[in-house]
C-alpha cells in the first residue's frame, strides 16, 4: 500500500528517466490529486515516457478531439489488493460516465479512455501527444548587423536522454556571433506566419524526434511551447492556507459573533440542547496543557456530503426563504472557527454515519494549496465501520495520522469524545485550540462559577477586553452583552427554545419583549411591508442606563442597543426604554437576497434599512414623550416592574404567564422538572415553591398537567 510520502517518492523530479525503446516492461504510477490509484505497465511505449502520470482532469468524451494522435495501452500492475480495487473503481467510473481522464506533465499530454461495456479491464487505450515548440522571431532570414545568433542541434541519443531531467531532447545551444547575417536553419520541416517561425520535428514512429536536425535562429526570443487544439480548460481558484486567517477577520471586532455562527448552525440542526465551555486537555506536540473551547449539542449531525460542503468556502444561496434557517452565505463555521482559534476539530454523527474533519492552520503552515483532512465512517450494526464509498483506506490512514500529529486527538480521545454521543444518538461537536491571544495570554477568559450551582455566581466566558462596543450616542459604561457570553446568549434568540449551558450552568434566557413595563405595540408600514415594534420600559436596563432598539432577523439578534431619534443626541432620553422588532421580511429582498452582513453583526446600507431607522425614531420618541418624559423618578423599589412575568418550562420550552405580582427571582433556575406547571393562583405556586424543597416526585399532581403540543 502506498501513502503520500510514497507517491512523493515516486514523481519524477531530479535525474529523471523516460521510457526507452530498449524497455521489455515498462511501469507507469497513476495518481489522482497525487493519491495512487494503481501501478500499471505500458505495453508499447514512446521514448521519452515519464514514469509517473497525475491525473489532472475528467471531461466527457464529447469535449475531446482525438484526431492524429498516437496511441499506446495501459495494463494493471497492481502491487496490492488495494491497487487492484482502486484501478477497477477508477475504470469503472470513466465508463459509466463515458468521461475521459486527463494527465498533463511538461510536453506531454495523456488521454486516458473510457474502456468499453465488455472490456475486463486489462488493456486501456490512450491517447498522448506532445507539445510541439515555437521560436519567435521578428525578422526572417538575414538578421540586423552586429545580432547574435543560435544554433540549435537536437539531439536524442540513449546517453543525452537519460542524463536530462527537464526536456524530452537534450539540446546544446551554441552562441555564434555573426557580422550581418545569420546562418540559415536547417530543419526537417518549417513552416512561417506573420510574426515568425514554426519549428516542426519530422514525425517518426512512436512520436521519437530526429535524431539528425540542426536548427539555427536568431537569440532575441526564447524558445516557447505551441499549445494544441484539445480540450477546453478552464481556471479553477486555489485557497492559500493563509486565507483560513482572513476568514477569522469578518469577526475581528466582536469575538462573541464568531461564537454566535456556531450557536446558529446548532440551531440550523434542531438541537434541543447545546454545551459551551473552555477547558484545559493535554498536548503532546506543545508538551503541555493548553485550553479547548468545545461546543456540543445534539442536533441531527452531518453525513460525509453535509462535512464537505460545510468546508467549501461558500455555496450558492438558497432562492428561497426559510424563516426558521439562520445560515445561508456558507462561511459561518469558517469565520466563526478560525477567528476563535488555529486550529478547529469536528466529530458529527447522524443515525447512520459519523465523520471527523480537520480544519487547520497549523497542519497547512508551508503548504500551498489548502488540505482539509476528512474521515468518514458507516453504521454497521452496533459499530462504525469505514466508509470506503466516498473514501479509500489509504486516504482515510492519511487524514487520520495528520489529525493526530496536528491536533490533541489520538484515538483513545476520538473514542472518549465520540461515547459522548452514546447509542444511537445524533449531534456535533466542535473543538477549538490554540486560541486567539491577547498579550500573553488569551482573548478569552473563563470561570467555572460556584460550587453547588449558586444562581448568584454562574460560570461564564468573558472578553478579556471587557470593552463596551461603539454605538452613537453610546454613554453607558457597563453593557453585559459585550463582553459576557451569558449575558448575550440570554437574547441573542427572539422565542428562545434551546437549552444552552456555559462553562456547565444553564443559561436563563430572557425574551425582552415580555419583561417590559407599560408594554406597547406599535404597527408601521415600511415600503408596503408590515414592522412590529414592542416597546417598554426595562428596570435592568435604566439602572444601566441602557437603551435601545434590539433587531433581529430569523429570530436571531443582529443588532442591539441600536439607538434612534432622541436617544442618539441626548443620553437621559429614552433611558430605560427597550424596543425589540423582527424584521425578517423586511429585510429579505426576495429571490434569496437579504439585506444582512455575512458575519450576521449588522445590516447593508440600504433604502429599507434607512427607511426603518427612520420610523423606528419617530415612534421610540412618541412613545417616550406620551409615557415618560414628565414621569418624577421615586428613589428606592422596582420602579419599572414588567407588566406580566414569565417563565420558562425546563421540559417543553414554552413560556408561561404567572400571576400578577408574582417575583420570578424566586424561581430557581431549572425550576419546572416535571410536566408543565399551570399557574392558577398565588396560592397554588406557593405549594408547589414548597414541594420543590422535597424533590421533583412530590410535586401535587392537582397543579401538574400533560404537556401539549
Amino acid at each position: 500500500m502506498l501513502s503520500d510520502a510514497d507517491v512523493d517518492n515516486k514523481i519524477p523530479t531530479q535525474g529523471l528517466r523516460y521510457a526507452d525503446a530498449s524497455d521489455s516492461e515498462y511501469y507507469i504510477l497513476l495518481t489522482k490529486d497525487k493519491k495512487p490509484i494503481c501501478r500499471t505497465r505500458c505495453l508499447n511505449p514512446p521514448e521519452h515516457l515519464p514514469h509517473h502520470w497525475n491525473v489532472n482532469d475528467i471531461v466527457p468524451t464529447s469535449k475531446i478531439i482525438l484526431d492524429g494522435m498516437s496511441h499506446c495501452f495501459l495494463s494493471p500492475a497492481p502491487e496490492c489488493s488495494r491497487d487492484h480495487n482502486e484501478w477497477r473503481r477508477f475504470l469503472i467510473y470513466l465508463q459509466g460516465r463515458d468521461m475521459v481522464a486527463i494527465a498533463k506533465f511538461k510536453f506531454w499530454e495523456f488521454y486516458i479512455l473510457p474502456p468499453d461495456q465488455t472490456s475486463n479491464f486489462t488493456n486501456i487505450r490512450v491517447a498522448y501527444k506532445m507539445e510541439k515548440t515555437r521560436n519567435a522571431s521578428n525578422g526572417r532570414g538575414h538578421g540586423e548587423s552586429g545580432r547574435s545568433c543560435q544554433v540549435v542541434r537536437p539531439t536524442a541519443t540513449k546517453a543525452n536522454i537519460n542524463d536530462s531531467p527537464t526536456l524530452p531532447v537534450n539540446i546544446v545551444k551554441e552562441t555564434v556571433s555573426r557580422g550581418n547575417a545569420c546562418i540559415q536553419a536547417r530543419v526537417s520541416d518549417t513552416s512561417e506566419d506573420n510574426f515568425s517561425p514554426v519549428l516542426k520535428f519530422s514525425p517518426v514512429v512512436g512520436d521519437r524526434l530526429s535524431s539528425e536536425s540542426t536548427i539555427e535562429t536568431c537569440s532575441r526570443p526564447e524558445p516557447r511551447a505551441v499549445k494544441q487544439a484539445g480540450p477546453l480548460e478552464k481556471n479553477f481558484v486555489r485557497a492559500d492556507p493563509s486565507y483560513l486567517q482572513t476568514l477569522g477577520q469578518a469577526h475581528s471586532g466582536w469575538i462573541f459573533g464568531a461564537i454566535a455562527e456556531l450557536v446558529d448552525n446548532s440551531r440550523d440542526a434542531k438541537a434541543t440542547k447545546l454545551e459551551i465551555s473552555i477547558e484545559s486537555i493535554y498536548f503532546k506536540k506543545a508538551g503541555k496543557d493548553i485550553p479547548m473551547l468545545s461546543i456540543i449539542d445534539d442536533g441531527h449531525g452531518m453525513t460525509h456530503q453535509d462535512v464537505v460542503r460545510m468546508t467549501y468556502f461558500g455555496h450558492k444561496q438558497p432562492d428561497a426563504d426559510d424563516p426558521n434557517r439562520i445560515g445561508r452565505f456558507g462561511v459561518g463555521f469558517k469565520t466563526g472557527a478560525m477567528r476563535l482559534g488555529k486550529d478547529a476539530l469536528v466529530l458529527t454523527q447522524t443515525a447512520d454515519s459519523r465523520s471527523i474533519a480537520f480544519l487547520s492552520q497549523s497542519l497547512n503552515q508551508g503548504k500551498d494549496n489548502l488540505e482539509i483532512p476528512i474521515v468518514s465512517y458507516y453504521r454497521k450494526g452496533q459499530f462504525m465501520e469505514l466508509d470506503t464509498v466516498v473514501q479509500s483506506e489509504a486516504t482515510a490512514k492519511y487524514n487520520l495520522k495528520s489529525i493526530k500529529e496536528f491536533s490533541p486527538f489520538n484515538k483513545y480521545l476520538i473514542g472518549e469524545k465520540a461515547g459522548l454521543f452514546q447509542d444511537k444518538c445524533t449531534g456535533t461537536q466542535i473543538y477549538i485550540w490554540n486560541l486567539d491571544q491577547w498579550g500573553s495570554n488569551y482573548c478569552l477568559e473563563w470561570d467555572n462559577g460556584l460550587n453547588g450551582g449558586s444562581s448568584f455566581h454562574q460560570g461564564d466566558i468573558l472578553i478579556r477586553s471587557r470593552r463596551i462596543r461603539s454605538r452613537p450616542g453610546q454613554i453607558s459604561q457597563k453593557v453585559p452583552l459585550d463582553y459576557s457570553l451569558r449575558s448575550y446568549l440570554e437574547v441573542i434568540f427572539l422565542v428562545p427554545r434551546m437549552k444552552i449551558y456555559v462553562q456547565g450552568s444553564l443559561v436563563r434566557s430572557r425574551p425582552l419583549a415580555k419583561s417590559l413595563n407599560k408594554t406597547c405595540v406599535e404597527t408601521g408600514i415600511i415600503m408596503g411591508k408590515s414592522a412590529h415594534l414592542t416597546l417598554g420600559r426595562c428596570q435592568l436596563e435604566w439602572e444601566q442606563m441602557n437603551c435601545g432598539i434590539f433587531l433581529y432577523w430569523h429570530g436571531r439578534l443582529i443588532e442591539a442597543y441600536k439607538r434612534v431619534g432622541g436617544m442618539i443626541h441626548n443620553g437621559d432620553t429614552g433611558r430605560g426604554v427597550i424596543g425589540v422588532i423582527d424584521v425578517s421580511d423586511l429585510m429579505d429582498e426576495g429571490n434569496g437576497l437579504v439585506w444582512v452582513h455575512n458575519n450576521k453583526q449588522g445590516f447593508l446600507d440600504c433604502e429599507p434599512y434607512a427607511r426603518l431607522e427612520e420610523w423606528l425614531g419617530k415612534v421610540a420618541d412618541e412613545y417616550w414623550d406620551n409615557k415618560f418624559d414628565s414621569l418624577n423618578v421615586v428613589k428606592d423599589g422596582a420602579l419599572y416592574k414588567p407588566d406580566q412575568e414569565w417563565v420558562q418550562c425546563n421540559k417543553c420550552r414554552k413560556w408561561r404567564m404567572l400571576d400578577p405580582g408574582f417575583d420570578t427571582k424566586s424561581l430557581p433556575v431549572e425550576c419546572l422538572l416535571r410536566g408543565c406547571v399551570i399557574f392558577l393562583s398565588k396560592r397554588l405556586m406557593r405549594e408547589w415553591l414548597q414541594s420543590l424543597q422535597s424533590g421533583p416526585d412530590t410535586i401535587p399532581e392537582r397543579i401538574l398537567f400533560r404537556s401539549k403540543a
